[in-house]
């Protein structure tokens, strides 16, 4: 009996510190987003794509398939919204648009800021790409500096806001953070020190607002 007893016990601890199946939710669409009202998977990998892969296709930062299933990689590649595993969400570029513009393919980071989502993705637009401009491509021109500043947005990010209404994409520089920051005037005055509208500048004022929306 004693046995049997132990046994129970050894396979009720072993249990605790079985691998748990991350959580896996497809969303089609913003409303599903926003409502949490997702499809559940279990198939799903992320893979983090290369500078190099970035540079000849452009688009996102990762690529999200389903191991085996060609239907549903159809479908994560051309018509899913987002998708959230565990505590990691990914906006599909595809889906995504800033005024004339379009992100491409693949999957970009994002975060849930109060009831809106930020993704962070390459600058594109006047009003983005003046955060990465390098000035070797300025004083170069021509062929030689085009390839240059492409070489340096490959590299660099920013964030964009998608509006809930729209569905269309925002750019978040400073302007627009100081707009968010309103009620935070020692955030506010920490921004205007800063010298820079880059995803890693930005993250930190993103990750203030959330902790002050817990």
């Amino acid at each position: 009996m004693k046995k049997w007893v132990v046994l129970l016990m050894l396979l009720c601890v072993s249990g605790l510190f079985l691998p748990c199946e991350a959580q896996q939710i497809m969303y089609a669409n913003l409303r599903e987003l926003v409502e949490c009202e997702g499809d559940t998977v279990t198939t799903l990998r992320v893979e983090r794509r290369s500078r190099n892969q970035i540079l000849l296709m452009g688009g996102g930062d990762y690529r999200i398939e389903a191991v085996e299933n060609r239907g549903l990689n159809r479908y994560l590649r051309k018509r899913c919204y987002a998708v959230r595993i565990d505590t990691a969400l990914y906006v599909n570029c595809r889906k995504m648009r800033y005024k004339r513009y379009r992100f491409g393919n693949c999957y970009a980071a994002a975060m849930h800021v109060g009831d809106k989502f930020y993704f962070c993705a390459q600058p594109v637009g006047q009003a983005a790409t003046s955060t990465a401009q390098s000035p070797d491509a300025t004083k170069l021109g021509g062929e030689v500096g085009d390839a240059i500043a492409a070489s340096a947005l490959v590299a660099a990010r920013v964030f964009y806001e998608i509006n809930p209404e729209t569905g269309r994409a925002e750019f978040v520089g400073k302007d627009k953070m100081m707009a968010l920051l309103e009620g935070y005037p020692d955030l506010q005055a920490n921004l205007r020190l800063e010298q820079s509208e880059a995803a890693d500048v930005m993250v930190r004022y993103l990750q203030a607002l959330q902790r002050l929306g817990e």
